[in-house]
């Protein structure tokens, strides 16, 4: 009897291959080899939305500039420079009754070339660098990157560079100290251990046949670079060039249930909302799809959540359905409901003084659902109300979707934020719900397959509510 009430009474939170046959099993590994090879051929936020469009072309999305006007049933979407892409499914409800919106972002942690970025120093070629969002500047020293982005000419002729990617391509490295030699470096607040001034590029070494000429070896590479491109060195100043981990998505684990991969956070989000919405017919309230950009910095920009774009998209929507009318726009906002699609920090038993183990996501245990983000006392946090929590718990509870509710590490240990408090600015319910990942904002993070699966049936079953 005790124990009967305990497992009436108590929350399970046990793995979620526990209750998977074999069938359910198939279709995870069948998900996570689709997002496995999706990851490496979209490492940067151009190549997600390159992937993303083509995607969306093949399961009969068509770019929402095409229509004159708009139906239920009708598949859209619009891309922001290249960027951030915003998709669509019109509903059969008026959408005066709000939108189903799950958002996610596709940029991750990196390294950016600086606008004047190659210099020759003691014989050496480098790329001179400026990281990109919340990094561990010493992970990213001795490591195979590659090179990937976009050359614009002042002609407006676009350059698409990736090297590195090819078996064939040579790959880079920034290099650091020996052991012998780093006894002051070693001293340091690892933090402080890697300069972000440091984290230069090695690029080459071998200089160019010209015997009056100085910066021999810069030479070369612009030479190089010349013939493969036919640019000059001015031309980095309009370029977008980013260096990313070299490796490749995998799948980790002897029993072969966990993926490896750079910049899961938060691809693996945006994928897995991507992938149900490419699967929706017709639903009743208009699902909306956010891949956004820059939300590692801020969000900030004309391609982030905090820009205006989307609800330029949103206002097309509106007009294109014959319903526009002043102040609309911001009713639909406030009357819509959205999953904030980010990555929570996975509990990891190798650093558990971080965690509130009873607060705390696991891997493949499910979802991840966090209630709040922010720092110390919830600082720049979205709360979302109970009512709400309670309607997606019950969307989760009703499809059998094993999820989680956890928070961001201890209280005052530090702390996250996502785009959920710009869509709760709107007026829109918001509540982040996303993949635990271990390792987050390394350069290979780590997540579960059955999680990966369990964000996409969430995410499915959220649209189809």
């Amino acid at each position: 009897m005790e124990e009967n009430l305990k497992d009436r009474l108590f929350m399970k939170k046990e793995s979620g291959w526990k209750s998977v046959d074999e069938n359910e099993k198939k279709n995870i590994f069948e998900l996570s080899k689709k997002y496995i090879d999706f990851l490496n051929v979209s490492k940067t936020e151009r190549e997600f939305i390159k992937s993303a469009r083509k995607l969306a072309d093949e399961n009969g999305f068509k770019d929402i500039m095409e229509f004159e006007s708009l139906k239920p049933g009708d598949k859209i979407y619009f891309v922001n420079r290249d960027k951030s892409m915003y998709l669509a499914v019109i509903g059969e409800d008026s959408i005066e009754k709000g939108l189903h919106i799950i958002g996610s972002h596709v940029d991750s942690p990196r390294l950016d070339l600086k606008p004047n970025p190659l210099i020759e120093e003691g014989g050496l070629a480098y790329f001179k660098t400026h990281y990109y969002g919340g990094i561990k500047k010493y992970q990213w020293t001795t490591i195979p990157l590659s090179i990937h982005g976009v050359l614009v000419k002042t002609n407006g002729e676009k350059i698409n560079v990736n090297i590195g990617e090819d078996e064939n391509d040579p790959i880079f490295t920034i290099t650091d100290l020996l052991p012998h030699l780093a006894q002051n470096q070693m001293e340091k607040k690892l933090k402080d251990g890697v300069e972000g001034e440091n984290l230069s590029l090695l690029v080459g070494s071998m200089p160019y046949d010209e015997k009056e000429c100085s910066e021999q070896v810069k030479l070369n590479i612009l030479n190089i670079l010349n013939q493969k491109y036919g640019i000059t060195e001015a031309d980095f100043n309009s370029s977008e060039l980013e260096l990313v981990p070299q490796f490749k998505a995998r799948t980790l684990g002897l029993d072969e249930s966990m993926i490896a991969a750079y910049g899961q956070d938060d691809k693996v989000c945006a994928f897995t909302s991507l992938a149900a919405m490419m699967e929706l017919g017709n639903v009743k309230t208009t699902a909306v799809c956010i891949l956004s950009d820059k939300e590692e910095i801020g969000s900030m920009g004309n391609t982030g959540m905090e820009s205006h774009m989307f609800d330029f998209f949103i206002s097309e929507m509106l007009n294109k359905l014959g319903v526009n009318r002043p102040n609309l726009l911001d009713k639909v906002f406030c009357f819509s409901k959205m999953l904030s699609s980010d990555v929570d920090a996975g509990y990891d038993p190798l650093y558990a003084s971080v965690s509130d183990k009873n607060n705390a996501g696991f891997i493949g245990k499910g979802i991840s659902i966090n209630k709040y983000t922010g720092a110390r006392g919830k600082s720049g946090a979205s709360d979302a109300n109970a009512e709400f929590v309670a309607w997606v718990r019950n969307i989760l509870e009703k499809n059998n979707i094993l999820y989680q509710v956890a928070e961001l590490g201890k209280v005052d240990i530090g702390g996250g934020g996502t785009i959920a408090y710009i869509l709760a600015n709107k007026g829109a319910d918001v509540i982040d719900c996303g993949v635990p990942v271990l390792s987050m904002h390394a350069p290979y993070e780590v997540t579960s397959k059955f999680d990966v699966y369990s964000a996409y049936r969430t995410y499915k079953a959220f649209w189809n509510e």
